[in-house]
């Protein structure tokens, strides 16, 4: 069982991932750091530790921010979405981690793609993430995870949905979601220290930002 600061940072990734899917189908646009990091946070299944995947926090600020406002209780009109969105990764998390053999499906997968990356084109675009990966990672993700029920529904505007590589985009932050949220299982996370434990979460987001920020 981890640490409660590696919960915290696994948790903010959970809400992150939220976030992104929701930025990604409702303006068709996301944090271009915040999606690399859940990007690359898929391919680095045998990390030393939490801080490694997330970049020692840098990589979750969005999500981060997320915990300690929203489970401080600053509330806006997206939230109940967002929510939505992180009871789902949650339950699919627990989902996954009743079938072994797409787990390792899931593993091998990525090591194929890890194996491509060098075959990678540079992103022409600006975007932080290559393209070519994040359309290997949403295809894993439709092969394996997209398979179980109940799917996660995203809701969005249709022109940015009926984009082939937002859509996939929003299949790579749905699928680091779920990556997040098994690690935080792993951890000792639980849906009870969600319900009882905000403020407690809250502070700690809070806490790791501010030593972010004197970095």
């Amino acid at each position: 069982m981890g640490s409660f600061t590696d919960r915290i940072l696994a948790l903010a990734a959970v809400f992150q991932a939220a976030r992104l899917a929701q930025q990604l189908a409702r303006e068709g646009r996301a944090d271009a750091t915040a999606l690399n990091t859940s990007a690359q946070s898929l391919l680095l299944i045998d990390a030393p530790d939490t801080a490694a995947i997330y970049g020692g926090g840098a990589g979750v600020v969005l999500g981060l921010e997320l915990l300690r406002d929203k489970l401080a209780g600053k509330t806006d009109p997206g939230d109940i979405e967002i929510a939505k969105y992180v009871i789902s990764l949650i339950h699919l998390q627990g989902q996954l981690r009743q079938h072994a053999e797409m787990q390792d499906a899931i593993r091998r997968g990525i090591e194929a793609i890890q194996t491509q990356m060098k075959f990678f084109d540079a992103d022409d675009n600006g975007d932080a993430v290559s393209p070519r990966l994040i359309e290997k990672l949403a295809e894993l993700y439709t092969q394996t995870i997209s398979t179980l029920s109940p799917r996660i529904i995203v809701n969005g505007e249709q022109g940015h949905l009926a984009n082939a590589l937002i859509a996939a985009k929003v299949r790579v932050a749905l699928f680091a979601g779920i990556r997040a949220a098994f690690l935080w299982r792993q951890l000792g996370g639980g849906r009870w220290q969600l319900l009882f434990n905000r403020r407690k979460i809250a502070e700690a987001a809070a806490n790791i930002l501010q030593q972010l920020s004197k970095k």
